[in-house]
Parts: C-alpha cells; sequence; structure tokens
C-alpha cells in the first residue's frame, strides 16, 4: 500500500527524482521519460472513459489497462537487478499481454474491413482513443529508446505490452465510432 501524506517535497527542485530503487536521477534520463510518458498515457485512457457511455464492456477493459499501466509504470522505475527472481521486482508479465491480443481480436471481429487509412476523430470517445493511441506510441519508443540508446535493462515484455495496447486502442477508437460506422477516412490528395 502508498500513503502519500506530503504531495511536495522539494527534492526535485533541483532536477534530480528517485527511481523506485531509490537511484537518483535526472528527470530529463530516459528512463523517466519513458515511465512519464506511460503515465500520459493512463491519463488519456482516464479521458477515454469520461466518453464510454453504456459501453460497460469496454470501460471495464479501459479500467483494467490503467491498473496495468500504473504496473508498466512500476516495472520501467524499477531497473532489472542481474539475477533477479521472479516476483523480486512488479513487472508486466505475458499473460496480460495475452489477454490484450484477446480482447483486439473480439472487438475487431465485430468490425467491417479497413478500405482506407482512419482519420482520428469521430465520436469523443473516438477522439480521445486515438489521442491515448498516439501517447501509448510515443511511450513505446521511449522504451526501445531506453533499451537501445542507453542500454539500460527493460523488459521485452513491457515492450510488447506497449506496442499491443497501441493496437487495442485503435481497435477500440474503431469500436467506439460505431462500430467502424462513424469513422473519418482519409481522401488522399483531397484538398490538393
Amino acid at each position: 500500500m502508498v500513503t502519500l501524506n506530503r504531495i511536495y517535497t522539494r527534492t526535485g527542485d533541483n532536477g534530480t527524482t528517485r527511481l523506485a530503487s531509490g537511484q537518483p536521477v535526472s528527470k530529463a534520463g530516459l528512463r523517466v521519460e519513458a515511465y512519464g510518458a506511460v503515465d500520459e498515457t493512463n491519463a488519456c485512457v482516464g479521458l477515454v472513459r469520461l466518453h464510454t457511455g453504456d459501453d460497460a464492456e469496454l470501460d471495464a477493459m479501459l479500467s483494467r489497462i490503467q491498473n496495468e499501466l500504473f504496473d508498466l509504470g512500476a516495472d520501467l522505475a524499477t531497473p532489472a537487478k542481474p539475477g533477479e527472481t521472479e516476483g523480486s521486482a512488479l513487472r508486466i508479465v505475458p499473460s496480460q499481454i495475452a489477454r490484450l491480443e484477446q480482447e483486439i481480436d473480439r472487438l475487431n471481429d465485430a468490425l467491417p474491413a479497413l478500405t482506407s487509412f482512419i482519420l482520428p476523430g469521430g465520436t469523443p470517445a473516438a477522439s480521445a482513443l486515438h489521442l491515448a493511441r498516439t501517447v501509448c506510441r510515443r511511450a513505446e519508443r521511449a522504451a526501445v529508446r531506453l533499451r537501445e540508446d542507453a542500454a539500460e535493462p527493460v523488459s521485452d515484455d513491457a515492450i510488447r505490452y506497449l506496442n499491443r495496447l497501441s493496437d487495442f486502442l485503435f481497435v477500440a477508437s474503431r469500436h467506439a465510432n460505431g462500430r467502424g460506422t462513424s469513422e473519418v477516412l482519409w481522401r488522399s490528395g483531397a484538398t490538393r
């Protein structure tokens, strides 16, 4: 359980923060950027939930995803240690990715085939899902950059989760646009 009695501590006034391990790092560091973008994704998902209306199934999926995004933030804020044992740190696990895949398939099976690229828009829920998707893609890029450029340990499952989540958010946006009937289609070269 987390207890927060004081919201400001002034310890970050010099541009540093601490990882879950207690290690001080720059607030501009790649790891902080990665879990910060995950936090932004979570905020966008919260915005989506304001617009899900009577779609209890989608809202339940998004509620679970918000909790999983906190798990993911903890995963990214806790660099793996050599010889780390399973369960010693909160990590994204394959079953979370598999559940996203099942939900993508379930939503996608009820949608018409795509005949064009889709512009972000349509219903308020779909528009907010597109925003969440693009922020999620940024989080994914930051996590990949962290793993590649800084030679920092980032779990493969964390990156897989972000990749699958952005796919889920895309399919969910189509679902929220009248199950594909209210989509805003790209008209190539239409404004020339």
